[in-house]
């Protein structure tokens, strides 16, 4: 038993010892918070009220005091406004040493002072800042009251929705407010826009009476355009008294778009019961006379198969009623092993020159050069947008038509007898006249670009001219197009990055247009496509330039055709 106790007084002890011990280290650690400084307001401000510019208000005041601030209090009045610590000497910011704001509540003095231009409402702040603490912030308002005739508005710039041609936009009000005038306030608005003292009858020329002239006056705007596009125009507000203030306005008229949808994921191939070409006759839009512009999509999507693993030869054709013949709207490589999915609506052509035939009933051709009977299924539709044409009236002639097939083109490199010399007869009331050329080069033939390990006419770069009347008058530079960045890139394991010479796989082949100086109104010349100098050495098959090229003229007369004769 006493050993026990022992025991348990031993441990008592080397208790109170560790408690004592963890006491005595506890006390060692002597480091405190330092306090956080603090910025405190005691009351707020009321409006001042309106005021003459280049006067003062009044004063008003709100207690001001600062706990464990480091640093002095800086107190800053916005524009319009001014601050004190005496109510005798104001500026546009003080200061109250940091003691002083430490020891007790400190008065601080506001007033009003708009500037000459400070006419109507004012807002502003007093801003109260000290290192460390959060800054305070205080409302202030007041109106100045000008001294001198002017007139002031509630915005000097409105901008309005989207509104259609021969539309009204909904209005904007506009807060046209006079001061210290004795006549009316007369308004003008440019074209486009109209305005409105009730919301309910609107003209381009409006008057304030002078019994209102000096009261708040809310004025209707609203957006009339006539035709599509951005539009800009001025409210001018002016008084025979006062400086004249010009309101800016700004709208937008979208076009108006006429969709049209012919060829829809018709399949193309060769074999299994399809065919690489395919015509139908489509209703297109009856009455040009509002397009300003004509744009076609084609858009390629895989079968259930897959798609044609090969970048090959594409078009898209319309037959001319009067003539027969079939004329180049557009044409494309199509990608290897993929469709062109990554571009929203496919490949885009401008195919205005067109618009002549694309009208009513209308017979187009698809065509793709693919050799097995996977291909492409393929969609095509146009835009007709609405808008004031450049012309009325257009006219197109085919000068070139070696456009059939990649192999049908212009034999290059070699004797051939296809006709590159043409005349060329301008009708006398053309206003003017363009030539519209599709060029692309297929084949490897040999010999190769010195260095490059270029054959042609794929990868060789060249330059042909077109010579009108024996003088060099247009190039056609068929080089690199920086295929790499084709958004349509999704063509592994095709060499589909790699440049060609005026083309890339997955992309339209691009349609160049050589506009003359003049119209050429009644003239004829001489054509000519003149190929740069090169020998094919026949070592490795065949090189080919598939080539079509028109001339298209305009008028604002209707106008026919030029004639093309050999």
């Amino acid at each position: 038993m006493k050993l026990t106790t022992l025991k348990t007084c031993f441990g008592f002890i080397m208790c109170t010892l560790v408690v004592l011990l963890s006491a005595n280290c506890s006390s060692d650690d002597t480091t405190e918070a330092a306090p956080t400084p603090e910025i405190k307001t005691m009351g707020s401000f009321v409006t001042f009220g309106e005021v003459d510019v280049m006067n003062h208000s009044s004063s008003q005041n709100v207690e001001v005091k600062g706990e464990n601030l480091n640093e002095n209090l800086k107190i800053k009045a916005s524009e319009n406004f001014e601050v004190s610590l005496d109510d005798l000497s104001f500026s546009a910011e003080v200061s109250l040493n940091k003691s002083s704001a430490n020891a007790a509540n400190k008065t601080v003095y506001v007033r009003f002072s708009p500037s000459e231009t400070a006419v109507g409402p004012r807002g502003g702040t007093l801003t109260l800042k000290s290192n460390g603490a959060v800054t305070k912030s205080l409302s202030l308002s007041g109106a100045g009251v000008s001294i001198a005739p002017i007139i002031t508005v509630s915005n000097t710039a409105l901008s309005f929705d989207d509104t259609a041609v021969a539309n009204a936009s909904n209005p904007v009000e506009l807060m046209v407010t006079g001061y210290n005038l004795v006549s009316d306030i007369n308004l003008t608005i440019t074209d486009d826009f109209e305005m409105s003292l009730d919301g309910t009858t609107y003209a381009n020329t409006l008057q304030i009476g002078t019994a209102t002239a000096n009261e708040a006056t809310i004025v209707y705007v609203r957006f009339t355009p006539s035709v599509t596009g951005n539009a800009t125009g001025t409210l001018i507000i002016s008084n025979t008294d006062a400086d004249a203030v010009v309101v800016s306005l700004s709208g937008n008229s979208p076009a108006v778009i006429h969709n049209y949808q012919t060829f829809n994921q018709q399949r193309l191939a060769m074999g299994g019961g399809y065919d690489q070409s395919n015509t139908q006759t489509f209703n297109l839009h009856n009455d040009l006379t509002a397009i300003e512009t004509v744009k076609m999509y084609v858009k390629l999507t895989c079968p259930a198969g897959g798609c044609d693993e090969w970048d090959v030869y594409a078009n898209v054709k319309v037959k001319d009623p009067a003539t027969g013949e079939l004329y180049e709207l557009g044409r494309y490589i199509t990608p290897y092993w993929n469709d062109n999915s990554q571009l929203e609506r496919g490949f885009e052509y401008d195919v205005t020159d067109f618009k002549s035939l694309l009208t009513g009933a209308t017979e187009l051709r698809i065509r793709t050069e693919c050799w097995n009977d996977k291909g492409y299924q393929v969609s095509v539709d146009f835009d007709y947008i609405e808008g004031t044409p450049d012309y009325p009236y257009y006219a197109v002639t085919p000068i070139l038509s070696y456009d059939d097939w990649s192999s049908s083109g212009v034999p290059y490199g070699v004797a051939h007898n296809f006709d590159l010399d043409k005349t060329v007869s301008i009708p006398a009331n053309a206003e003017s006249t363009h030539l519209r050329t599709i060029i692309s080069g297929w084949g490897h033939a040999t010999p190769e670009d010195t260095g490059t390990g270029r054959g042609c006419a794929e990868w060789c770069y060249r330059t042909h001219s077109v010579k009108i009347n024996g003088a060099n008058t247009f190039d056609h530079y068929m080089g690199p197009m920086n295929c790499a960045a084709n958004p349509v890139n999704n063509q592994s394991p095709g060499n589909w990055s790699a440049d060609r010479a005026g083309w890339c796989p997955g992309m339209e082949v691009p349609t160049r247009l050589d506009v003359f100086g003049t119209s050429l109104a009644g003239n004829t010349f001489a054509f000519e496509y003149d190929f740069e100098d090169w020998t094919n050495d026949g070592e490795n098959g065949n090189a080919y330039y598939a080539t079509s090229i028109f001339v298209v003229v305009k008028s604002n007369t209707p106008i026919n055709a030029p004639i093309v004769t050999n």
